[in-house]
């Protein structure tokens, strides 16, 4: 994972800190928030791609949340997930590790909580106007009512949130002349050369993220009640078909179609 190509002073050298699927969720999730803030904004026509791409950001999480165990190294949350010593060293400037700093990670952490949760309650709204979650049918009215308006609060948390990801990203480029944009478009940084390059994902561990990520995403997108909702159709349609074919009621010994072709009075059953 690590590449021969030393600086000038031989002190560092480039690794590929980021790998391949987790730089690729990074940007289709830039894109997939940026578009639900942008339709959000814009309402009327525009909501159901709003609904899209919060769709699309479920999809993506739950990608994310299992490249977090499957991933390489950089990507797993048990090896960037920091602890008190390693906050303190880092507020200290003695923290040495490659990819997420211990801040970072908690950065990487509240940001993807607050998207579950906002794309969470917006599976259960419904505005009355020109949205509704496609799961807001599974719920009782108080409950909808209850997740649409947490649903509108917490996007101003999520702004919040956006503005300290980007300024942090400045402060960075600014201050510490480190640049952690092209690291995400590429993959490669320099690094000291005690350090090594992150240990690569097992072989099948991006199949079976992406696998989770598409199913999660078809549970959000709601399709799969249409199944649901057609089936009474189709069972009442069975048995109910049989009972208009007058004359195979006709054809049965003692029915009262057969009782009056031959003579007899009989009453009619009052259905």
């Amino acid at each position: 994972m690590s590449s021969s190509a030393l600086s000038g002073d031989a002190l560092t050298h480039r690794v590929r800190v980021w790998d391949a699927p987790l730089r690729a969720f990074h940007w289709l999730l830039l894109a997939a928030v940026a578009a639900a803030i942008a339709t959000g904004l814009l309402g009327g026509e525009w909501m159901v791609w709003h609904g899209r791409a919060g769709i699309a950001i479920v999809g993506l999480i739950a990608f994310r949340l299992a490249w977090g165990v499957l991933g390489s190294e950089t990507a797993r949350f048990a090896q960037f997930l920091p602890g008190p010593g390693a906050l303190w060293a880092y507020l200290q400037g003695q923290w040495q590790g490659i990819g997420h700093n211990p801040l970072g990670a908690l950065s990487v952490v509240a940001l993807l909580g607050l998207l579950a949760a906002q794309v969470g309650t917006g599976l259960f709204s419904n505005d009355d106007i020109a949205f509704a979650g496609p799961l807001s049918a599974r719920v009782d009215e108080e409950l909808v009512q209850s997740l649409t308006g947490w649903h509108h609060r917490l996007v101003n948390g999520l702004y919040a949130l956006i503005a300290l990801h980007v300024g942090a990203i400045g402060f960075y480029a600014v201050v510490k002349r480190l640049r952690l944009v092209p690291a995400m478009v590429t993959g490669w940084q320099e690094v000291p050369r005690s350090q090594l390059g992150p240990r690569p994902a097992h072989a099948g561990a991006f199949a079976v993220a992406l696998s989770l990520g598409l199913l999660a995403g078809y549970a959000a997108s709601g399709e799969w009640q249409n199944g649901l909702q057609s089936a009474p159709s189709t069972s009442a349609t069975s048995v109910t078909a049989p009972t208009s074919d007058a004359s195979a009621q006709a054809a049965q010994p003692g029915s009262a179609a057969a009782s009056a072709s031959s003579g007899k009075a009989t009453a009619a059953p009052a259905w």
